[in-house]
């Protein structure tokens, strides 16, 4: 897929948040990836896991269509969730973060981040996916077993949008094995500032994928000390437009040959 369009002109601003439609290839590849069925067999890097805490254990990593990287995928024709993640850095903010009762003060890739110049991600400004189990349960996954690495552009297909995260934070065993979780600010993007803390989107139709190698890594062209989620978003958007080359047709490329390099 080839994006004419000019960023600037591809970023309409609404409510306070970059509300960018998803391209006709990106929403023709939802389309066959919510409807492609159960995923299973060789498609399925690990499976076993919850969407909310009470229900079923059908959802999982899946890599159907695939070259490389992965989606988040239920049964049948369900995506995922989309429950909200406060941890990290929250020195300035509107306060919805302030009804979460989950709330860590670091994420997981706080050390990494670090050598950016922040102290740790912030839920209001950057929109990171959480992605991973780890710890004392199962079943467990590691994203970096697969290519992915940390901060790297995380694509979110929602409300018909799409939106640019990074993979910064992972699921704990604080509780069951669940998948489909972003931050506030992911969330404020697809569905506007009604979501907070305690309040995140429940219908499962958020896809998020997951892109390898170190070219999906912004590292020093993104805006890590951006003082809003707009700010930020626009830094990685870019990177985001060459990753998201070839989904379109089903499938992500082999070749990184359309990809610009980025300096970490």
């Amino acid at each position: 897929m080839h994006i004419k369009q000019p960023i600037a002109a591809a970023l309409l601003f609404a409510s306070g948040t970059v509300a960018r439609e998803a391209p006709a290839s990106v929403k023709a590849f939802y389309s066959s990836v919510k409807n492609g069925g159960d995923c299973t067999g060789d498609d399925l890097l690990q499976g076993g896991f919850y969407d909310t805490d009470e229900g079923p254990t059908e959802y999982g990593y899946c890599k159907k269509n695939l070259s490389k990287g992965f989606y988040l995928k239920g049964p049948g024709n369900e995506l995922v969730n989309m429950d909200i993640d406060c941890d990290g850095e929250q020195t300035h903010g509107d306060g919805r973060c302030g009804s979460s009762k989950d709330t860590q003060g670091q994420t997981a890739f706080k050390d990494e981040v670090s050598k950016y110049g922040i102290s740790d991600l912030n839920a209001y400004v950057h929109p990171y996916v959480v992605l991973g189990n780890e710890g004392d349960y199962s079943p467990t996954f590691d994203p970096r077993e697969h290519g992915i690495e940390p901060l790297s552009i995380v694509a979110v297909v929602c409300n018909n949008k799409l939106i640019y995260g990074i993979w910064g934070d992972t699921n704990g065993d604080d509780g069951q094995p669940l998948v489909g979780e972003a931050s506030l600010a992911t969330a404020t993007a697809c569905f506007g500032t009604e979501m907070n803390g305690d309040n995140g989107h429940d219908e499962k139709d958020v896809l998020y994928i997951a892109f390898p190698g170190p070219e999906a890594v912004p590292g020093n062209v993104a805006k890590w000390d951006a003082e809003s989620y707009e700010e930020f978003e626009e830094s990685i958007t870019e990177l985001g437009d060459n990753l998201i080359l070839g989904l379109g047709k089903g499938f992500v490329t082999n070749s990184t040959a359309h990809v610009r390099r980025y300096r970490h």
